[in-house]
């Protein structure tokens, strides 16, 4: 069979395969996709077609695999990070990979620069960065929403200032530089 014949009655099953594509998917755009995949690989592997068949049977078993397979893959990648838990910057921090000595006088600096703070800024840079609202920082500490902000915006730079050497570090191993 020459490609121009094999196109066109490719082209033939598309609406049927669309339909099929949508009881799979129940989903326009999936089973869209669904088709444009099934249409590649029947395209690819079409010397594999024996002329005189089922084509459009070979389509919906083209299909049904490709479904099944990109299901597969996808259940699988729901499984690698299990969203039950609660991670917390504690919980990425131990599970981040790298050097462990360095890691720990990192956290002793970071921990050193942190308690500098005086608690007028320390409170509110921590409540922010646990993913409070200004408005709601506002409210707990009874003080303007103007203030939190300042005082966010001035923890920032004094902690940009007493870890000055780790900016330095990141700029000589920034590629983009």
């Amino acid at each position: 069979m020459n490609n121009i014949s094999f196109n066109t009655q490719l082209c033939n099953h598309k609406s049927s395969l669309e339909m099929f594509a949508f009881r799979f998917t129940q989903n326009l755009d999936d089973a869209d996709d669904l088709v444009q995949d099934t249409m590649l690989k029947a395209i690819r592997y079409a010397g594999l077609y024996k002329e005189g068949t089922n084509l459009r049977g070979w389509l919906y078993t083209i299909m049904k695999n490709t479904f099944i397979n990109s299901y597969r893959v996808s259940s699988k990648k729901t499984k690698v990070v299990e969203t039950m838990e609660d991670l917390s910057s504690f919980q990425l921090m131990k599970s981040a990979d790298g050097n462990l000595g360095e890691n720990h006088f990192i956290k002793e600096d970071l921990t050193k620069a942190l308690m500098s703070l005086s608690s007028e800024y320390y409170t509110p840079f921590i409540k922010y960065f646990e993913g409070f609202k200004y408005h709601e920082i506002a409210e707990e500490l009874q003080i303007p929403i103007g203030t939190v902000k300042t005082r966010i915006y001035i923890a920032r730079q004094l902690l940009k200032a007493n870890l000055k050497i780790y900016s330095e570090e990141f700029k000589k191993s920034n590629k983009f530089n």
